[in-house]
């Protein structure tokens, strides 16, 4: 497939993408060929340049509807390793912490779709799991499903306690019942880039049916090493895909058993100590729109030019962090009506 802006061949060229992978520009119109196509001279930066190329020419504006729906996909380790406690020193287990952050993120979101008419499918969300014998799982069956959907088909529901606002600048605790969509599970091996793979094409369908929506983001949660082969490549055909409003975000979490230092969407020049899956990990993670910046520096991150959506070392508190930065600046574009 040739880009009718620069006249290259871009054969990862798909329906859905937004801009090509060969000069970065605007593909809305592009052609299937065209011979008589002039080549213009271009140069190629460095790959991470070109990547941060393409998210600049996004917006990330686009309020979210019923019509133009985001879309949130995520990608949970379950490999043995994850049945170890989470830095923090809580003693809770990095499965269960995850589970239940996740839970209570996609219940969140609900009551943030919930109107008088019910829930509205202002979201489609996808969970992966990976783990077990190089095995990657939808884990509501079906790969993405509206938020309308999941409301009505949760598992099951368990106690919990949160702390709420007294009305008089105190807090307590109440006990409620949260519903339950993803159990805690770690076993086996780490198939990290067949998780990503997995979402290529369900994503590829989302984005030829949204075009204008705002971009899909896709948050990946870690506690180690892949045992198959780099993720990188897929990882870079994802974030070559995207809308009229910018290309899909990638962010990984990397969390972690031991205490000491955590780095927190650190940009190229603060991650350069990093090394090994902590290195490739970064270099995976896209960096943040102005949009998510803001939402991490109110929440008290020190977050500069570039920042990546990375966390290394990430203890329970870093991790719902987060979490909550890289869906709620989605959640916030939701339309009022």
């Amino acid at each position: 497939m040739k880009c009718n802006v620069c006249g290259q061949d871009c054969p990862d060229l798909q329906p859905g993408e937004t801009f090509c992978g060969e000069c970065g520009d605007p593909a809305s119109e592009h052609v299937t060929s065209s011979p008589s196509l002039e080549r213009r001279e271009t140069v190629q930066p460095p790959e991470p340049n070109r990547r941060d190329m393409l998210l600049r020419r996004g917006t990330y504006s686009a309020e979210i509807s019923r019509k133009n729906p985001a879309c949130l996909v995520f990608l949970v380790d379950q490999s043995g390793s994850m049945d170890e406690p989470i830095a923090g020193g809580t003693g809770e287990k990095k499965k269960q912490v995850v589970a239940d952050a996740l839970n209570r993120l996609l219940y969140n979101a609900i009551l943030r779709c919930a109107r008088e008419d019910g829930v509205r499918p202002y979201f489609s969300v996808g969970v992966w799991s990976y783990g077990g014998k190089d095995q990657v799982q939808p884990v509501f069956g079906a790969e993405l499903l509206s938020i309308s959907d999941i409301a009505e088909n949760p598992k099951r529901t368990e106690k919990r306690r949160r702390r709420v606002p007294d009305g008089a600048g105190g807090v307590y605790e109440e006990e409620f019942e949260l519903p339950i969509w993803f159990d805690p599970v770690a076993q086996g091996v780490t198939p990290m880039k067949a998780a990503f793979k997995a979402v290529v094409a369900p994503l590829r369908d989302w984005l030829s049916q949204h075009s204008d929506s705002f971009p899909p983001i896709v948050i990946n949660l870690t506690d180690g090493a892949y045992t198959d082969a780099s993720p990188a490549p897929v990882v870079s055909e994802l974030m070559q895909m995207g809308t009229s409003d910018g290309n899909v975000l990638v962010f990984n979490c990397h969390i972690s058993k031991q205490g000491g230092g955590t780095t927190s969407f650190p940009n190229d020049g603060q991650a350069a100590g990093l090394e090994g899956l902590a290195r490739e990990l970064h270099e995976m993670s896209s960096p943040l729109p102005d949009l998510l910046r803001s939402q991490a520096q109110a929440k008290g991150y020190q977050v500069g030019e570039g920042a990546r959506g990375y966390a290394f070392n990430a203890d329970l508190v870093t991790m719902i962090d987060f979490l909550d930065i890289g869906t709620r600046a989605i959640q916030d574009r939701m339309e009022i009506a």
